[in-house]
């Protein structure tokens, strides 16, 4: 049996109801001995071999921050494009000033194209908005090179732009493209299920054998920049699951790495994704850090980035419509087949078309073959009303939520998108706590900053970033707001008798913090400095990697 580590700090904040505060925690073997204080602990420490390590006395222990929902591979494809983006994004290496109009956006395309001295050498892009950054296509990209290929990936992901030399580089058959489903050749525009044509070409560029490496490196700074011990890979699959897995084995698989990857299947749909067959043998791949459990993730409507999220009425002010990313009926199809061989539902539902669609199903599936503790999530939750929020409750669902929506777009969205009353109530988690609905919060990096701190802030101040408070009857607690990066994020993983607490058994993950976040102003709470994590009791201080 090995030696006893004590960890002494000022405060242990455990999100425990039966012991919310310590000052001790004893771990061995990568586990929780017991939490309590020194004198509580006595009896362990006069029966065992242990030290006292007093790194942390002047600091602040919470459980490893837990993100649900965030996309490793993708996030190593776009951590390789230049970030032109309407908010400033702090990342490891660098910080990327805001750029917010038409021609600011253009005059970076083309100072990119100034700097690169080789005409040949690709551009790529990622940020671009149209509320912000106003209608850019083909014809715009052809104006800054008609020689380099100039690819714009869309803020949401869901949609590319491209050039004419970009279409030719990546051998993209105009004829054979033109007037396929969510496509516009004519203005190199693909998106949602048209985005599939494009993102095989580029991913196999930019995830290719000599660049994914150092991609998924910078991958692995950013999630441990937050103070994560564990991330969901909620989409795996989503560009080839076998070359995922590979570059996950050779980034992750290793003592350097401060967290466990938890793998979601992105089941197929749109010819991406798992076969529902192939979802049995996952599990048998397990190890330590890179884990399968029985979870699936399946999509009703499209992008909230890209407003096309499917909304009921009175729709969007200028009248455009949504996208399924699913047809329903195919939806329906999917879901029945993973409910009943009983796997645990993620569902990506943007609109309140979407929820209604999800909550539609998952009542039917209920009333077909009933399940307890089912744990159907709702991940995103971008814009839905408070009788969703309560049926929600009614057929004991779950919601992963993304918050900074309301920080990045309820402003404009208010003015170019669905109006004050819906912006100001997206992602309505007040309604979900007065319901007893249990909620996470989550990234979708890089939907948003992998920054958990900054995801309970919003949920707590619910503050835009043009600087107003939005609707605060749908703030929640601090108490709550921080279960939902902690307990109730490894609720919703299927996790909360491993991870999201500091108590017996559990494991020794935690998240070091310079000041307590009970003890601060709820305005000061996303700047609290993070030193460090512990991982499986291994202190993993920042930029150790």
């Amino acid at each position: 049996m090995s030696r006893m580590t004590v960890f002494v700090a000022r405060k242990i904040r455990t999100m425990e109801p039966s012991l919310p505060e310590a000052t001790a925690v004893a771990v061995r073997d990568g586990s929780i001995v017991e939490v309590g204080t020194l004198e509580t602990l006595r009896p362990w420490l006069e029966a065992h071999p242990h030290t006292i390590d007093r790194t942390f006395e002047k600091h602040v222990l919470m459980p490893g921050f837990i993100d649900p929902h965030l996309h490793p591979s993708m996030a190593a494809y776009l951590l390789q494009c230049e970030f032109i983006t309407a908010m400033e994004w702090q990342l490891p290496d660098r910080t990327v000033a805001p750029v917010r109009t038409r021609d600011a956006f253009l005059a970076r395309l083309k100072e990119l194209d100034e700097q690169n001295p080789d005409p040949r050498e690709p551009i790529f892009t990622w940020g671009y908005h149209r509320d912000w950054h106003g209608e850019i296509w083909l014809q715009d990209l052809d104006a800054i090179s008609r020689t380099r290929p100039v690819i714009v990936v869309h803020r949401s992901f869901h949609e590319t732009i491209m050039n004419g030399a970009a279409l030719d580089y990546f051998e993209l058959d105009r004829e054979k493209l033109r007037g396929a489903h969510q496509v516009d050749v004519g203005r190199g525009h693909f998106y949602e299920a048209g985005n599939r044509f494009v993102r095989a070409k580029l991913s196999a560029y930019l995830l290719s054998e000599q660049r994914r490496g150092p991609a998924m490196k910078r991958t692995a700074e950013v999630i441990h920049l937050g103070g994560h011990t564990t991330v969901g890979d909620m989409a795996f699959g989503i560009f080839d699951a076998e070359a995922e897995w590979a570059s996950s084995v050779a980034a992750f698989d290793n003592d350097e790495t401060p967290f466990r990857v938890e793998f979601v299947p992105h089941v197929a749909f749109a010819g991406t994704g798992l076969r529902h067959e192939q979802l049995a043998a996952l599990p048998e791949r397990n190890r330590r850090r890179l884990r399968f459990g029985k979870h699936v993730k399946l999509f009703t409507d499209g992008a909230f980035f890209s407003q096309l999220m499917q909304l009921g009425g009175p729709g969007y002010i200028d009248g455009h419509d949504g996208e399924w990313l699913m047809a329903p009926e195919a939806f329906e199809k999917a879901a029945r087949a993973l409910w009943n061989d009983g796997y645990v539902i993620h569902v990506h539902c943007t609109g309140d078309l979407g929820v209604e669609l999800a909550l539609d199903v998952l009542e039917k599936l209920q009333w077909e073959r009933p399940r307890f503790n089912h744990r159907f999530t709702i991940e995103h939750f971008g814009i839905s009303t408070s009788a969703q929020a309560r049926r929600i409750a009614d057929l004991g669902a779950l919601v992963s939520a993304n918050p900074y929506y309301v920080y990045e777009l309820s402003d404009i969205y208010a003015r170019r998108g669905v109006g004050h009353e819906r912006a100001s109530q997206m992602v309505r988690l007040g309604s979900l706590s007065r319901n007893r609905v249990p909620f996470a919060l989550h990234s979708d990096f890089t939907m948003a900053p992998a920054r958990p701190l900054q995801n309970a802030w919003i949920a707590l101040n619910r503050v835009n970033a043009a600087g107003d408070v939005l609707c605060p009857q749908e703030r929640v607690s601090l108490d709550e707001a921080l279960r939902a990066i902690t307990i109730n994020a490894a609720y919703v993983m299927g996790l909360e008798h491993e991870i999201g607490s500091i108590s017996s058994g559990k494991k020794a993950d935690f998240t070091v913090l310079e000041a307590d976040p009970c003890e601060v102003a709820p305005l000061e709470l996303r700047d609290i400095p993070i030193w460090g994590t512990v991982f499986e009791g291994q202190p993993y201080p920042l930029g150790r990697r």
